[in-house]
């Protein structure tokens, strides 16, 4: 799973332009979900080829006992408790005050690895100023500026040293990718009935080995086996062992169904039939895109609305949820394990969709056929030429497209061609990539 680094400090020192630093190479997540994560922002961080979650947290003032301050210090003790590392960032300029001694007696009890980062030291490498940080007992202080980007990349190794996961295979295309089991993450609100559905799933399947703790924040990944199928739940509800049997307790942690979403192949989205869906389901479903995850839909609680909730509901999973309309939607009762069979299937289906193996023959004609049923726009003087297809990818499915002048294709007919793709291969459940390499010949006509 993703290594997770919360950065930590009183007000001002530099934490969020530090977090901007970090997260500069792609979109911050927008996970600040009204009423769960308060203070906490999180974003997605890289370093070469590893990624990484940054956890933003408020000023922090671990004694405070009332009011805003209270609930800032509550967010950021939740911010170190999600966390693999913890850059504690201290103001060289400011230089060492009580609050940091407070801070520092705090993160000193957390068990929590911990890198001291010394912000605004630019030109201050050498600076006697840096002495007196070490009096925190979190060992050397490492001089970085935020600001202008000195010392970053050395303080992110360092806080991730021990913590990236050795090199794997990608599932690009690679043999051999049916016989290992299939990562399965189950998202949504809290409350949502992520952990009914879990216990039906795990009190009805035969379990094929009990939990295997993963790191520090006890992320438990349970194997279990359905139909000869192998199946591998990555926990986003919060799965403990109560005896020999698995307890789910439903809680929302950002991180954790950021990271199950990251590690999976497929994700369930789960939506309460009787809420409808939030901002929040929103939100979770644009990662999943992101992330390029095959996903199925799951409606809990079908049975306790009536006809007109029902269509008001399904009015609201095509607005809000347009961008997945390649996800099926399943009606379930977790609770009364009603459609699980239905939902099983459509989980099989979507794997297979997101790892199907499109033959560069089948997809040129399929592509072929498209252009010589309705032909891309002219752009000026250059009218598109579209010649031969090939997949470049799995888990999602990625379709390389060559040709001429392809850089004025239009997003509709994209749109158009991934539709012809889809229905032919019968895809379901996988979003899809489609690629556009032009040709670089000079002498090539735009039309011909």
């Amino acid at each position: 799973m993703k290594p997770v680094i919360a950065l930590v400090g009183r007000p001002n020192v530099g934490k969020s332009t530090l977090f901007n630093r970090l997260t500069k190479s792609r979109d911050a997540i927008v996970a600040d979900f009204a009423g769960l994560t308060r203070d906490r922002h999180y974003g997605d961080g890289k370093l070469g080829a590893h990624e990484f979650i940054v956890i933003d947290t408020g000023g922090f003032e671990p004694t405070a006992e009332t009011g805003i301050i209270k609930e800032m210090a509550k967010q950021t003790r939740q911010a170190v408790a999600e966390a693999d590392a913890v850059i504690f960032v201290v103001d060289v300029r400011g230089g060492l005050s009580a609050q940091d001694h407070d801070i520092a007696s705090y993160l000193r009890t957390s068990g929590k690895k911990v890198v001291l980062a010394a912000n605004k030291a630019e030109g201050m490498q050498e600076s006697p100023l840096l002495g007196e940080f070490y009096e925190l007992g979190l060992g050397e202080p490492h001089p970085i500026s935020s600001a202008h980007g000195q010392g970053i990349r050395s303080l992110v190794e360092l806080a991730l040293d021990g913590l990236l996961p050795q090199d794997e295979p990608e599932d690009e295309l690679a043999d051999g990718s049916e016989d290992r089991p299939i990562r399965l993450a189950v998202a949504g609100r809290p409350n949502v009935g992520k952990s009914t559905l879990i216990n039906t799933w795990l009190g009805e399947e035969r379990l094929v080995a009990f939990d295997m703790p993963g790191t520090t924040r006890d992320a438990i990944s349970v194997p279990f086996e359905r139909n000869g199928q192998r199946f591998q739940l990555i926990d986003t509800a919060g799965l403990r062992r109560k005896g020999k049997v698995f307890e789910a307790i439903e809680k929302f942690s950002v991180v954790k169904t950021l990271q199950a979403i990251s590690d999976a192949n497929v994700v369930v989205l789960l939506v309460d039939a009787q809420e409808g869906v939030s901002e929040q389901d929103a939100h979770i479903a644009g990662y999943i895109l992101d992330a390029g995850r095959a996903v199925v839909i799951a409606i809990n609680k079908w049975d306790a609305i009536d006809s007109y909730q029902r269509e008001m509901l399904e009015r609201s999973i095509e607005s809000r949820l347009a961008f997945l309309k390649f996800a099926p939607v399943l009606h379930i009762s977790a609770l009364k394990r009603q459609g699980l069979g239905p939902l099983w299937q459509a989980i099989g289906d979507a794997w297979a969709s997101a790892t199907k193996k499109m033959p560069t023959p089948q997809l040129t004609r399929v592509l072929l056929e498209a252009v010589q049923f309705q032909q891309p726009k002219r752009a000026g003087a250059f009218r598109p030429k579209l010649r031969y297809a090939h997949q470049g990818g799995q888990n999602p499915p990625l379709v390389v497209i060559h040709g001429n002048a392809l850089d004025h294709i239009t997003d509709a007919y994209k749109r158009f061609l991934e539709g012809r793709f889809r229905a032919h291969f019968k895809l379901s459940g996988t979003p899809m990539r489609i690629e556009l390499r032009s040709s670089k010949n000079p002498f090539a006509e735009g039309d011909s």
